[in-house]
């Protein structure tokens, strides 16, 4: 379904992404483990449009998702909920969440079919759906950034970061609700630090260092590759 073909990203002198290949196969969850400056957000920015590669591609469907067009991507079916989450934190919960849906904004019965769906993943928002988006904890507004994107109804949801700085028990509810959209019909690309929460939902998995893709694997090879345990299972 997605496919990185040698993918490699400048910024002036620095490359961030070295020759990156990855795969994302339709109805997979694929984990992308790395620490800060691996690459991971550079390749997220790439594969939504956000960011020009200086070499290789990034293919959807057998459609380019690297012209530097964002809108295309979403429209393609390629849905980013960023690390940081990013709201409108003035703005209601649930007008944060019909932004998502500004490709389909025709589909008014639509939108509002795809809003019962994510109040029906999330059932807080549904209660908070008239409070600011600010007010809301940090996974509350997780909830938000995931339903958000969701809104554009991809088929491809490329998950930044979603467990960062939240209470673990919160990760596990964020984690528990990414694996109810997969079921749905969603493949999940997403990038995490936490190895042992992402891993233990991922179908495969990959881990970047210094912009290059050094291991990958099914999740229990991962699970049981020395390198992974040591560097980020603390084992």
């Amino acid at each position: 379904m997605l496919e990185v073909r040698n993918l490699s990203v400048r910024y002036g002198a620095y490359t961030a992404l070295h020759g990156v290949n990855l795969t994302v196969n339709s109805g997979e969850i694929v984990v992308l483990l790395g620490a800060n400056g691996a690459g991971k957000s550079s390749l997220f920015r790439t594969l939504s449009g956000l960011q020009r590669p200086s070499g290789g591609d990034a293919v959807y469907n057998g459609e380019t998702l690297t012209l530097g067009r964002p809108e295309r991507c979403v429209t393609l079916g390629v849905a980013q909920c960023p690390e940081g989450r990013m709201l409108f934190p003035q703005l209601s919960v649930e007008k944060n969440l019909r932004l998502g849906a500004f490709t389909h904004r025709r589909d008014a019965a639509g939108n509002d079919a795809e809003l019962e769906r994510i109040y029906t993943l999330f059932p807080i928002l549904r209660d908070k759906r008239a409070d600011p988006a600010g007010s809301l904890s940090g996974g509350q507004q997780q909830m938000v950034a995931i339903g958000r994107a969701l809104m554009a109804r991809p088929k491809v949801l490329l998950l930044d970061e979603p467990s960062l700085g939240l209470a673990p028990l919160v990760v596990d509810q964020v984690f528990e609700a990414v694996q109810r959209v997969n079921q749905a019909g969603v493949s999940v690309l997403l990038a995490e630090q936490n190895a042992f929460a992402a891993l233990g939902i991922a179908h495969r998995a990959y881990v970047m260092e210094g912009g290059h893709v050094t291991i990958e694997g099914s999740r229990d090879e991962l699970l049981h590759d020395d390198r992974v345990r040591s560097a980020y299972l603390g084992v």
